[in-house]
């Protein structure tokens, strides 16, 4: 029998099949990290002794190390305009592990109500960058059909989409907003620390149009010194908007990260306002933590 993970705690997975949603373990030889199951893999399941095992693991599209998902097809990158301010460099990681792994991102900016002109800046930031951007509000309900539509024309095909950002920027209230079926807890800003409560402690597949919705984790960062989410050789290609600019340097070693203008393209872009100062930024980070970890 084959199935989709929907769910996974304790060492349980829930998985949906034709038959209905099985709970059920994974067979030992799956137990090891390299092979670990995840939320969305598509798997086979025996019964040998009258109790269902999941026994193998479909080769994967792809596969996330946070939010720990595999084989997605959108990822819609989450931020508010207000409490919590957005992480940009955290944004730019998140979108760039999105790029190097085939997954079509988008970016959510919530909360428009609390403060419209930082909505429309992040908006139009990203929206210079190449990225869809929907700016919505889970209160008035501003943007939620626009987004529900570009929702359901990815799940129309089967696909995958998840919601991932960080703690406290509504994705939850979001999600109970576009999918009135499913009821998922939300929380509340700690008014001393500007951050939000986890209220969604697993990533969960929703059924939904053809496809699945996955609730993830809320995160405050991505550490790409502790973990391998991809190396510098893929760093130029997860940011698209540099692409105009390959091979326009002066010199064909440059590294975009501490040439001037008058030698690099990418810097010069940034200087006439094509690129985003922030996203150069963001590059330049990145850069800096991959070529240490290549060095080591």
């Amino acid at each position: 029998m084959n199935g989709v993970v929907v769910k996974g705690l304790g060492g349980l997975f829930e998985v949906l099949t034709d038959a209905g949603r099985i709970v059920c373990r994974a067979r030992g030889t799956l137990k090891r990290d390299e092979e670990k199951v995840l939320i969305g893999d598509r798997v086979e399941l025996d019964a040998p002794d009258g109790e269902s095992v999941i026994a193998r693991v479909a080769p994967r599209k792809n596969a996330l190390i946070r939010p720990p998902i595999a084989n997605l097809d959108a990822l819609y990158c989450v931020i508010a305009a207000a409490r919590p301010a957005p992480a940009l460099e955290t944004l730019d990681k998140l979108l760039a592990i999105a790029e190097t792994n085939s997954i079509s991102a988008a970016l959510v900016v919530t909360k428009t109500d609390g403060d419209r002109e930082a909505a429309e800046r992040y908006a139009e930031l990203y929206r210079r960058v190449g990225y869809p951007v929907f700016t919505v509000s889970s209160v008035s309900g501003e943007g939620i059909d626009a987004l529900k539509a570009d929702l359901a024309a990815r799940l129309a095909s089967g696909g995958t989409a998840a919601f991932a950002g960080a703690s406290g920027v509504g994705k939850s209230t979001l999600l109970n907003r576009l999918l009135p079926g499913v009821s998922l807890a939300t929380g509340e800003i700690s008014r001393r620390v500007e951050r939000g409560k986890h209220t969604t402690r697993h990533v969960e597949l929703f059924p939904e149009g053809g496809g699945f919705v996955a609730d993830t984790p809320g995160f405050s960062m991505l550490d790409f010194a502790r973990f391998d989410f991809f190396p510098l050789a893929e760093l130029f290609d997860a940011f698209p908007e540099f692409a105009a600019y390959r091979g326009k340097c002066r010199y064909a070693d440059c590294t975009h990260t501490g040439e001037g203008p008058d030698e690099c393209a990418v810097a010069a872009a940034v200087r006439d306002g094509l690129i985003p100062a922030s996203r150069h930024d963001s590059y330049r980070t990145l850069y800096a933590t991959l070529k240490n970890k290549t060095d080591w």
